[in-house]
């Protein structure tokens, strides 16, 4: 397995920014579109975005389930929202999704900058114990399966409003 550095998956989403946005932010309902996250729910009273808010993670792979506490980084209302994840034995990486308008709809960007890396352990136990063979294909992989769930879920509210 290589070594992660950063990756970006675009889709354009028939839905204003706003409503991406207001989706990504309220991290309780992360579960809806991500292939791994389980569970998000705010700490420390926090309810919504903001910068410095934490929440945790709960994430599954097969019969593996493990917790991390994210930070927001960016919550800049229709903009971008990003949020950093560290996790011991696992490195940090900073998340980010931007949003742009495009034609009738919106840009949605995914993204991920690893800013301390992935120790070469959790390749290998990512490989012996879970099969994947190439860490930043499955993060790719990942990445566009949640913005295409995201988009459907943002186009059908978009279309209720």
């Amino acid at each position: 397995m290589g070594e992660l550095t950063r990756d970006e998956v675009h889709r354009h989403v028939e839905a204003d920014p706003r409503t991406l946005y207001d989706l990504v932010s309220d991290v309780t309902r992360t579960p809806e579109w991500s292939p791994e996250v389980i569970e998000c729910r705010w700490l420390d009273g926090a309810s919504s975005a903001a910068v410095g808010a934490t929440f945790v993670a709960r994430n599954k792979r097969r019969w593996f389930t493990w917790s991390n506490k994210p930070v927001v980084e960016v919550a800049d209302p229709a903009r971008e929202f990003g949020i950093r994840r560290t996790e011991r034995g696992g490195g940090s990486i900073r998340w980010r999704y931007v949003f742009r308008p495009e034609g009738t709809g919106t840009a949605a960007i995914e993204s991920y900058e690893v800013v301390e890396s992935v120790p070469r352990g959790l390749h290998v136990i990512l490989r012996v114990f879970f099969g994947v063979r190439d860490l930043e294909a499955d993060l790719n992989a990942n990445m566009r399966v949640s913005l295409e769930r995201l988009a459907r879920i943002a186009e059908r509210e978009s279309a209720k409003a």
